[in-house]
This record gives structure tokens, sequence and C-alpha cells, in this order.
């Protein structure tokens, strides 16, 4: 008797299998999106299943510590938490023109000039095209190789014909392998190309870097798996139109993910920002609608202008817009402000402004944004000797936040001499500080 042939279909969007082919899938809702695998695939499926593990006691569990050698680049380096680590697996993703290429090469180059031998494998450009770019960065080593290919089989062929340190992939959504028939960036593809790479780089040591598309919603484009295979996920961000760049990791089983590179976009190519503070903040004469604050970028102080623009509201309904800010938190900063100091914030239009291009993600700035604002509505200057810091509260306190001792420090770095903070501060610090522990007090202070 014949045996039966069993089908399995798996969504390309998700990797949800059905025995049965669907139109939609149930798991994540695409149209479309599933294709049948072949046999074999099956089959290893079901061998995975039936093989035997042995388990071990955590307490016997040897530790292993982790080697890392620097890239070159020590704004990448705080990201990774120290430096790259031997083996270690890094996805960096972005949209399009915002300097992956440019600084992956540049890593590559830099590794490449202190004696290591690093292979950069593009699915996208021409050799001729990443020496034109390695030349504008002076990125050119003999011990830099580049390799065009998009088959994972002749990928590993040359990654094993020579000893390298580092490997770069741009991108992994053009790479496909033989053994898959689905189309490059397909969940079956990505995970056997990221598989593959991954068992390589952990058995030889080799550290390997991929470069992610991303989609309109700003997601790495493909499947999630891909996120959870590799070791790092970083995430450039920035305007194509400004020089500034900003670093994120998103996942590091190296280090934490609450630091952030920032980088220059110059005409030799990304450049750490070695005085990121100055970047944000310049000495200029005082106006009304803008305050200082300082904020804190994983372990890194950076001090902040707030501006703020009230004016009279055109229409019925006043706007509210904000560019490097929570647009919710204004909103209730703005009903906070109405009900303790009795101001018709509802009859103006309210805007505030994040210099520099950098995106507040924590509560420091709140008291920045109160004296902001009063200082756009009163038309009245406050000085650009002075920093504000503190959580405001929907009760109207002003509430202290972590670290604000290492935040005066870069405060008075850049020649601040005056702080307004919730609580009275240490003495030794050379700047005069005063204690604001309710919003209506501010208008005392201003």
């Amino acid at each position: 008797m014949a045996k039966k042939k069993i089908q399995v279909f798996e969504c390309q969007h998700c990797g949800f299998q059905s025995s049965k082919w669907l139109g939609k899938c149930s798991n994540c809702g695409a149209w479309e999106s599933f294709l049948e695998l072949k046999e074999e695939q099956i089959e290893a499926f079901k061998s995975l299943a039936t093989k035997s593990v042995k388990v071990t006691p955590i307490t016997e569990v040897q530790r292993e510590e982790f080697v890392r050698f620097s890239s070159g680049e020590s704004e990448l380096d705080i990201v990774l938490g120290g430096g790259i680590v031997l083996g270690g697996m890094y996805l960096v993703g972005g949209s399009p023109g915002v300097g992956k290429s440019t600084l992956l090469l540049k890593i590559a180059s830099n590794l490449a000039k202190s004696g290591k031998e690093i292979l950069y494998v593009s699915g996208e450009e021409s050799a001729s095209q990443i020496k034109l770019r390695a030349e504008r960065l002076n990125a050119l080593d003999k011990n830099l190789y580049l390799l065009n290919a998009i088959k994972l089989e002749e990928i590993l062929v040359a990654i094993k014909s020579k000893d390298y340190s580092l490997v770069v992939i741009d991108s992994i959504q053009t790479l496909y392998s033989e053994g898959i028939t689905s189309s490059p960036g397909s969940v079956s593809q990505v995970r056997e190309v990221t598989f593959e790479l991954m068992r390589l780089a952990k058995e030889y040591g080799i550290c390997v870097f991929i470069i992610g598309h991303i989609t309109k919603d700003g997601a790495i484009a493909g499947p999630r798996i891909l996120e959870h295979m590799v070791d790092c996920v970083l995430y450039f961000e920035g305007d194509s139109s400004r020089e500034l760049r900003f670093l994120r990791g998103f996942k590091n089983r190296f280090g934490n993910t609450s630091e952030i590179g920032i980088f220059e976009m110059q005409s030799n190519g990304l450049v750490g920002a070695k005085e990121a503070s100055k970047i944000f903040f310049s000495k200029k004469t005082s106006s009304p609608g803008s305050a200082l604050s300082v904020v804190m970028e994983g372990s890194r102080a950076l001090v902040l202008e707030v501006q703020a623009l009230v004016s009279d509201c055109a229409y019925g309904v006043p706007k509210r817009a904000c560019t490097g800010f929570d647009s919710n938190r204004l909103n209730m900063i703005l009903a906070l402000l109405e009900r303790k100091l009795e101001i018709p914030l509802n009859r103006y239009d309210v805007f505030i402004n994040i210099t520099g291009g950098i995106k507040i993600l924590e509560t420091a700035a709140d008291l920045a944004i109160v004296a902001a604002i009063l200082s756009s509505f009163r038309n009245r200057a406050l000085s650009n000797s002075s920093v504000f810091i503190g959580e405001v509260s929907l009760v109207g306190d002003v509430r202290d936040v972590p670290n604000t001792e290492q935040r005066l420090k870069e405060a008075i770095s850049l020649g601040i001499t005056h702080a307004i903070v919730p609580k009275k501060i240490k003495q030794d610090l050379t700047i005069k500080c005063f204690c604001v522990q309710e919003v209506t007090k501010i208008i005392d202070w201003m």
C-alpha cells in the first residue's frame, strides 16, 4: 500500500503551519501567504521531535567569559556594551539612506587596518560601487575582502576558505538557500540562512553583522524570528536631511539596551560624536519659550534645549504638536497648568520642539516643558545659564529623577550656573540649586 503523502503549509509572514492551504493566516492575518513545505523539510521537523537530549543542572554549568574586541568606533562600542563579542551575531536595521552600510564598511575597515581579515558580502551593490564608497571613507585595506553573492552555499564556502574575524552581510533579505523553494526574504529562507550563519559564527568564532531592511511602519522587514535568533538588534535612527544619527540597542545578550550611540554624517562618512552635549546645546542669548534640561541616554547625560510656542488659537479647536516629545504627556501637562495655575491654555495653540532631533523617552524634562510653556505664554525669557530637572505629577508635585548629580555635573561642564530641581543637592557641586517641589512655585522663581 502506497504511503500517503503528508502536506504541510507554512505562512511566510509568521511561520504558522497548517495541514491545508489557507487563504488567510489565522495567526497573523496575512493573505495569500501559505506555501507548501517539501517532504524533506517535514521529515527534518519530525526528526527534531524524536531526538533525546541531555539536561544539566544549572549549578553544574560552567560560566563562560565573553571575549570582546573594539570596533574602532567608540560610539558603537558603547552601544554594544564594551565592544564586539567573539562569535556574536548582530542585526542592524534602519531606514534607507540612514547609513547602515556606511557604518559597517567603516567598522570593517577599522578592523582590517588592525590586522584582522574581514569579509564584506553584498547582495545589493556591485564590488565597484562598494569600492567607490570605501575610497570616500578612506576604508581601503588589503585585509578587507568583497564578495558579490546571494546564494547561501557560495557564501558559506567563501567564509570557510579563510580565517575571517568578521563577516558583514548586506542584506539578509537578499540571500537564499538552494534547499528552500520559497523566495528570498520569506520565513523559510530567513530561518535557514540565519541559522546556518549563526551555526557558523558559534562554531568558528566569527562575528557576523547582518543588515536588515525595514517596513514602512519602521519594523525590520521579514519574520520576527530573525530578531529572536540573533544576539543583538541595533536600530539606526535619524533623518537623512540632518547630519545626526542615533544608534540604539533593542536587544543585547552581551550588555544592556539603554545605551545610545551618536554619529555625525560628514563628507568622510559617519563620525562618532565625541562631545555629544555640544551638538544639542549652544550658548546663545535668552529668548522667550526656551528652557534647558538634562536627560539620560543610558549612562550618558545630555543637555538639551526645550522650545515652546504658545500662540492665539485662530480656529475653534486649539492645536497641540510635539517634535521629540510625547504628545499625550504634553496634554497632561497642559491640563495640569490650567487646573493649578488657572492659565486658559484651552484658548491657545501649543507647540513643543526638542532641538537636535533627539526624542525624549523619560520624564526628567517635564519641568523644562512647563518652564518653556510659561515663558512663551508670558513672553518672558529664562536665563540660558539655568537647567530644569524634574518630573511633574498629576497632583502638581515636582518629583525627583534618577542620576540627578550626574546630570548636574554635565551641566556644570558646559558653564551652567543654576539648576531648578525638586530636592536639595550636595553642596560640593559648583552650581546653585533652587528647590521647587510644586508646579505653582515655579511662577515665583520666574
